[in-house]
């Protein structure tokens, strides 16, 4: 039946049983009211009563016909308008937020020190809180996953998946236990299958989500009253969680879905042959020019290939890279 449709124009000012009743009258020439609360499944009465609404919103008009009838407008004429309209308002909250964003962020650096942290205590609020954080973020979110649920769980968490879904890059820690609860492995390999990066270690420090690097979020220890969590402006102590979350990241082994199921591997595992024989050259202090020759490669392939071995390693230079190789079994 037509009302079990999705129903999408509510942004539009429209009411489920208008949209109903406005889709079941598009799909005939004309109809009595009789016929509509038959399609409907709705008392007559009702359905009058959403006729005359349509009608006052120029959705729906009566035929010159003796017997009361009714026919939809085009809903290019009727709604297109009024599409257009909601657009243009998305558009000027679009420049409006843009606007306010810089403010915000031109007005922090005026902050006092108890402005740069915000407590936030209650699950609902937590909840909600979580979620605007990911919802804003543009390019990164960076968490820290504990066993211990305090709010809110990955699979009442469609914020994340929606995040993927636009764009937005998640480097997931959880630890070791979580394996334990039920149905965690299909759901991590869910995440891993949807685009996110996801390591594990045996132990996390914290609960941690920062969202673009300039705001995030953890949990305190609530010791028996209610669950409280930090947000956390740009800051020193916002650094000081990001150096944080990197040294985890760096020490976490990647997840990988392959035939035999979910599995896991060490840093080393995932290098290619030909990648340690760059890093080898590199140790050896060749420069990028002769590493290129020796091995018969361009020089750009050889300047990317060390840029995913520091990627893969967590590292900003080449210097680092060179550290953590040596402590890594890498070369």
């Amino acid at each position: 039946m037509t009302h079990t449709r999705q129903m999408v124009f509510a942004t539009l000012g429209m009411s489920s049983e208008e949209e109903a009743l406005y889709r079941a009258l598009v799909e005939f020439p004309s109809a009595t009211a009789a016929a509509l609360s038959v399609a409907l499944d709705l008392p007559v009465v009702e359905v009058e009563r959403l006729l005359v609404s349509l009608s006052g919103q120029g959705l729906v008009a009566r035929t010159g016909n003796a017997e009361a009838r009714f026919v939809a407008s085009s809903p290019a004429i009727a709604l297109g308008p009024l599409v257009r309209q909601r657009r243009e308002d998305l558009r000027r909250a679009e420049l409006e937020l843009a606007a306010l964003t810089e403010r915000f962020w031109v007005s922090s650096s005026d902050r006092t020190a108890g402005d740069l942290v915000e407590v936030v205590t209650g699950v609902e609020l937590i909840a909600k809180r979580f979620a605007q954080l990911q919802r804003s973020a543009q390019k990164e979110v960076s968490a820290l996953v504990t066993a211990r649920v305090d709010a809110v769980a990955r699979r009442d968490n469609p914020d994340e998946d929606e995040g993927v879904q636009r764009g937005v890059h998640y480097k997931v820690v959880i630890e070791r236990a979580i394996f334990e609860q039920q149905g965690a492995a299909a759901d991590m390999a869910g995440a891993v299958h949807a685009g996110e990066d996801v390591r594990v270690v045996e132990k996390v420090p914290i609960k941690l989500l920062i969202a673009d690097q300039h705001m995030g979020m953890v949990p305190m220890d609530s010791a028996g009253q209610a669950p409280a969590a930090l947000l956390v402006h740009r800051s020193g102590l916002l650094d000081a969680l990001l150096a944080l979350f990197d040294a985890v990241w760096q020490r976490a082994r990647p997840l990988h879905v392959e035939a035999s199921g979910l599995t896991e591997k060490g840093p080393a595992e995932l290098l290619a042959e030909l990648d340690k024989q760059i890093l080898n050259l590199l140790l050896a202090g060749l420069t990028d020019t002769s590493i290129s020759t020796q091995l018969g490669l361009s020089m750009r392939t050889v300047q990317r290939r060390v840029r995913e071995m520091m990627d893969l390693a967590g590292v900003h230079t080449r210097l680092q890279l060179g550290w953590h190789a040596a402590h890594s079994g890498w070369a």
